[in-house]
């Protein structure tokens, strides 16, 4: 993926991934070892949790749509990797941080 596109959005639109496909099955191993990789991203790049979750759901069996929406991520970190969380150095006495979160259970098909 080194010399892939990079693109601007995490995900296909409306993108609804089942964990029963049809689609051909990917090498497991490979795809365990990327979206752990994910996951520990998520430390610093508060932007892909969500994404990063929602392809962990198929780590026990991936298929080719699950590839497919770990690639697109992927795509997205190459396109922002100059994004991050930084925590300044201040000589205020008190650090405010405040995050927000749109979680999506409802539209889990599963």
């Amino acid at each position: 993926m080194a010399e892939c596109k990079p693109c601007v959005t995490l995900m296909e639109e409306r993108l609804k991934l089942m964990k029963v496909s049809a689609a051909a099955k990917v090498d497991a191993t490979f795809y365990r070892s990327i979206v752990g990789g994910l996951r520990n991203l998520v430390h610093t790049r508060s932007d892909i949790t969500f994404v990063a979750g929602y392809v962990s759901r198929f780590m026990e069996d991936p298929r080719e749509d699950h590839w497919t929406a770990v690639k697109r991520l992927l795509r997205y970190i190459k396109g922002t990797v100059d994004q991050g969380i930084v925590f300044p150095k201040t000589d205020e006495s008190g650090l405010q941080l405040t995050m927000f979160s749109d979680a999506d259970i409802a539209g889990d098909i599963d």
